[in-house]
């Protein structure tokens, strides 16, 4: 490997570390070297805090060599002050003499705009080192910046025969209790999880995360007709912040203390719903993993609104029931088994 992707590497590993906590910000890791031995690294570790580079310059001992050092990072640095200082401004100001970069920025803020003004300062710069994986790390932020709504993962369990819950939904459980412990860990990777009105009812989830270390994701409940009863668990329980999405004519009166922000929204078109991710982008949430129903993922995956799919599929068999989502013509990237269940991972082309 060569040394500037393997200082790449070195990057792409640190910003791993930052993974569930930047959001909506992007993973970024910087390495800095001097004389071919790496003096200081860094990550960018939460949301509005110190920005990769910052942290990589800080755990640089002696200041002075700063300017005959070369810095490395996985994405072009901010160019303009948002929670934190500029970054293109502290690598001129420590006379760096090389600067290479991962992957420009698609953020329109910065995008290219950094890479010139280090060209025009004298500053050496290369880019596109090991691009495709600087991009793979941050494909959350890149459907943020590029489509304007979070990243959707869309994830349900399946019978052999392909049902989704029996007709009367009595079928709580389909997966493993190995899948079920997955789907923990990815909650607490994700910004928010989604689901229908009919999921909420009858199985009445907390949509919260037990089953392993991390935070709670934000809990959205589409609610169309705004027909579901506030003593439901996503309401009351106080385990996590819950957002109610109801139609957009639609008028609910509370008449307990149900604990949850109500929104309105167009679910009547395409363009409705597109309207509904980017405002829970503007809201922060980078990124939703949509656990059910099937009208619902069927809706999403129709409208073309989500860019990951992921599947267990177990070995039981109902014979009739609500029939699963269907992912028209598209193949699994991916597959493995989980506890003795199948998991199939879909991306959107």
């Amino acid at each position: 490997m060569h040394n500037d992707e393997l200082y790449m590497s070195r990057c792409i590993d640190l910003a791993k570390k930052g993974f569930g906590s930047v959001s909506p910000n992007p993973m970024v890791g910087a390495v800095i070297v001097h004389n071919g031995h790496i003096i200081g690294e860094g990550y960018h570790e939460k949301f509005g805090g110190p920005h990769a580079e910052v942290n990589a310059v800080e755990s640089v001992k002696d200041k002075s060599a700063l300017k005959y050092s070369t810095i490395y990072v996985s994405l072009e640095p901010c160019s303009f002050k948002g929670k934190t200082g500029a970054c293109l401004d502290l690598i001129l100001k420590h006379g760096f003499s090389k600067v290479v970069i991962g992957s420009i920025d698609p953020n329109p803020k910065v995008s290219g705009k950094s890479i010139k003004a280090l060209q025009h300062n004298g500053v050496e710069v290369k880019t596109g080192i090991l691009e495709k994986a600087c991009i793979d790390i941050n494909k959350r932020f890149w459907i943020n910046q590029i489509e304007k709504r979070p990243y959707v993962i869309l994830k349900y369990a399946q019978t052999k025969d392909c049902f989704i819950a029996r007709e009367d939904y009595s079928s709580k459980w389909i997966s493993s209790e190995e899948s079920r412990k997955l789907v923990h860990e990815w909650r607490a990777q994700e910004d928010g999880i989604m689901v229908a009105k009919n999921t909420a009812f009858y199985d009445n989830p907390s949509l919260n995360v037990r089953l392993c270390e991390g935070d709670n994701p934000v809990r959205i409940i589409i609610d169309p007709n705004g027909v579901l009863p506030e003593n439901l668990n996503v309401f009351v329980d106080g385990l996590a912040p819950t957002l109610r999405i109801v139609g957009k004519d639609t008028k609910i009166t509370r008449h307990n203390q149900a604990d949850y922000t109500l929104a309105n929204a167009d679910f009547t078109s395409v363009q409705g719903l597109k309207a509904l991710f980017e405002s829970l982008l503007l809201d922060n949430i980078g990124s939703i993993l949509v656990e059910g129903g099937a009208t619902w993922i069927n809706t999403l995956l129709k409208a073309d609104l989500w860019d990951e799919a992921r599947v267990f599929t177990s070995n039981k068999y109902f014979e009739k029931g609500i029939s699963s989502p269907f992912i028209n013509g598209l193949q699994p990237i991916e597959k493995e088994l989980i506890g003795g269940d199948e998991l199939s991972v879909y991306f959107r082309v």
